[in-house]
């Protein structure tokens, strides 16, 4: 039986999608949002919230836990120094999800990232005149 095993795949191997979630994780950290379909970002929201968790124990582990799966130093520090301390106060539920429409070019549903301190700002739609 399978109990337990859930997991979202996304049609990657296991390192590549490890590669893809702390890139985007540290993304997130930096850009304080990212835009991506909607199964990333649900997948990256996953592990954003335990970074955060991480930064709000602020013990050395934690930043070495953080760094051993961000890979960014720049993103760990920013981590810790700004973002933990932003949601010392939060039980959980750091990161938000908007959904924007339909990508162009394959229809794929994108989402943007971001975290629940920010302002929500979703980027007007594309308007294409005929002539």
């Amino acid at each position: 039986m399978r109990h337990g095993k859930g997991k979202t795949k996304l049609g990657m191997k296991s390192q590549h999608r490890a590669a893809t979630m702390a890139n985007m994780v540290c993304s997130l950290i930096l850009h304080n949002q990212i835009t991506t379909t909607v199964p990333k970002a649900k997948v990256a929201r996953r592990w954003a919230d335990r970074m955060v968790t991480l930064a709000k124990g602020g013990t050395l582990h934690d930043r070495r836990r953080a760094l051993a799966f961000l890979g960014n130093p720049s993103a760990v520090k920013r981590l810790f120094a700004e973002i933990g301390k932003q949601h010392a106060d939060r039980q959980g539920g750091y990161t938000r999800i908007i959904r924007v429409g339909p990508r162009g070019g394959d229809a794929a549903e994108m989402a943007i990232l971001q975290w629940t301190g920010t302002a929500v700002t979703t980027p007007a739609p594309a308007q294409t005149e005929k002539k």
